[in-house]
């Protein structure tokens, strides 16, 4: 059996690295935003037998129980890596033979995206990886059997998930998808989010209504004009 598993953190503290250019309350908009992109897309996925969410967070339990999505409560969140271990464990107890974890802040992503990834045949014990936008981390990550090795969410962890793969002699598969590698971290994320085509999407109304996407394209303007004019 093969489940998607969604960790969901307190979105109230979300996006940190954001804070130069986004005050808490956008921060917080920011990531509702792409937090209700990320669960309309998967009520569209077909692929997944089971999906969970692992969360102690008050609104994420209630869309899981609104969608009828297993719940994994944790006791307190200490990082993505622990939930999504602490996760892997009890859907591997349950059946699960091959779990595939996606990000919240990917909000071009697309229901086919992760039907794509479900359906992948990687044999076991196998890792499907998808990148992030930098190549260095991990966006999507299936393992089968979920427990093959522990998580490394953060700086680098492409490398030490495909390290930990072949260390266990697993089968590794690595996916490039521009949707699901466009995730949004920092300033330079959403710049390129900006640029993508944002019709239809929460993200993208959310960013109009603040008038966010005409503050930073406009950003982005005056620095390629400066740059420009340095070639003069």
């Amino acid at each position: 059996m093969r489940a998607l598993l969604l960790p969901v953190k307190d979105l109230r503290d979300a996006k940190k690295r954001l804070a130069d250019v986004l005050t808490p309350e956008e921060r917080f908009g920011l990531a509702q935003a792409m937090l209700a992109d990320t669960i309309r897309t998967v009520r569209g996925v077909c692929c997944a037998e089971k999906i969970f969410i692992v969360t102690n967070y008050p609104p994420a339990l209630d869309i899981a129980k609104e969608n009828g999505w297993a719940i994994l409560r944790e006791d307190r969140q200490i990082s993505e890596s622990h939930a999504v271990d602490f996760a892997s464990r009890v859907c591997e107890e349950r059946g699960v033979t091959g779990l595939l974890r996606v990000p919240l802040d990917v909000p071009l992503v697309q229901s086919s995206d992760i039907d794509e990834l479900l359906t992948t045949e990687c044999g076991a014990p196998g890792l499907v990886i998808v990148p992030s936008r930098d190549g260095t981390g991990t966006n999507a990550i299936l393992r089968t059997p979920p427990t093959l090795f522990p998580s490394y969410f953060g700086e680098g962890s492409l490398a030490k998930h495909v390290s930990e793969a072949q260390r266990a002699g697993a089968n590794v598969i690595i996916r490039h998808d521009p949707r699901l590698e466009m995730d949004v971290d920092d300033e330079s994320d959403l710049r390129a989010l900006l640029e993508h085509d944002l019709t239809g999407t929460e993200t993208g109304r959310w960013l109009r209504e603040k008038g966010l996407d005409v503050k930073f394209q406009s950003a982005r303007k005056k620095e390629t004009g400066v740059v420009a004019g340095n070639h003069l």
